[in-house]
C-alpha cells in the first residue's frame, strides 16, 4: 500500500517538473533570439547613425544628386522606425517582414548613391568620405555576423518548440514561432561595394 501511495504522489510530482523543464528551456531560448536580435539591434543603429554622416558630406560634392541623397535619407528613416517596431517584439513576424522589407529598401538607396559617388572623384578623395565608408563597411560586416547569431538562436528556439514533447508544452503556453532575419532579394544578397 505505501509503494503504491508513494508511486501515486510521485508520478504527478515527476510529470510537473519535467513540464517546468521544458517550460524553462523555452523561456531560456526564446530570450536568447531575443537577446540576438538586440545585437543587431545596435549595429543597425549604429548604421542609422552613419548614414546621415555620410549624407551630409557627399552633399557638398553631390548638388545635383539631390534625389539620391533624399531616397537615401528617406529608406533610412523608414529602416529605423521598423527596426524600433521589431527590438519592442522580435518574435513578431509582421515586424520582422517589416524590417527585412526596410532593410532591403535601404540596402538599395545604399547601392544607388554608392554608384553616383563614383562618378564624384573629388569626393572619392575626400578623407572624411573615406573614413565614414569605412565604418560603414565594418558595421555592415558586424550586421552580418550578428544576423548569423540571431538566425542560429531563432533555429534552436523554432526546433525546441516544434519537437516532440515540447511542441505541447509550446503551444499550451503561447510560445509562437520566430522568424529568421534572412535575405529574401537577390540583390540584397550582395554586399554593398565600397570601392575608392
Amino acid at each position: 500500500m505505501g509503494i503504491v501511495l508513494i508511486a501515486l504522489i510521485a508520478v504527478p510530482v515527476l510529470i510537473v517538473l519535467w513540464v517546468i523543464g521544458i517550460y524553462n528551456g523555452l523561456v531560456v531560448l526564446r530570450n536568447r533570439f531575443k537577446n540576438a536580435f538586440a545585437q543587431i539591434d545596435v549595429q543597425l543603429k549604429r548604421r542609422y547613425d552613419l548614414i546621415p554622416n555620410l549624407v551630409e558630406t557627399a552633399k557638398g560634392y553631390m548638388k545635383h544628386e539631390r534625389e539620391t541623397l533624399e531616397s537615401v535619407i528617406q529608406a533610412r528613416n523608414m529602416a529605423a522606425g521598423a527596426a524600433t517596431a521589431a527590438s519592442k517584439d522580435p518574435s513578431n513576424p509582421e515586424a520582422m517582414k517589416g524590417l527585412l522589407s526596410a532593410e532591403s529598401s535601404l540596402r538599395g538607396s545604399l547601392g544607388r548613391m554608392m554608384l553616383v559617388v563614383e562618378r564624384y572623384p573629388d569626393l572619392k578623395a575626400d578623407k572624411s568620405m573615406a573614413a565614414l565608408m569605412e565604418e560603414l563597411t565594418s558595421t555592415e560586416n558586424k550586421i552580418s555576423f550578428a544576423r548569423q547569431a540571431y538566425n542560429d538562436a531563432v533555429t534552436a528556439y523554432n526546433i525546441q518548440r516544434e519537437t516532440f514533447p515540447s511542441n505541447f508544452i509550446a503551444n499550451t503556453f503561447n510560445f509562437q514561432e520566430a522568424s529568421l532575419f534572412e535575405v529574401t532579394e537577390a540583390v540584397e544578397r550582395e554586399a554593398v561595394k565600397v570601392q575608392f
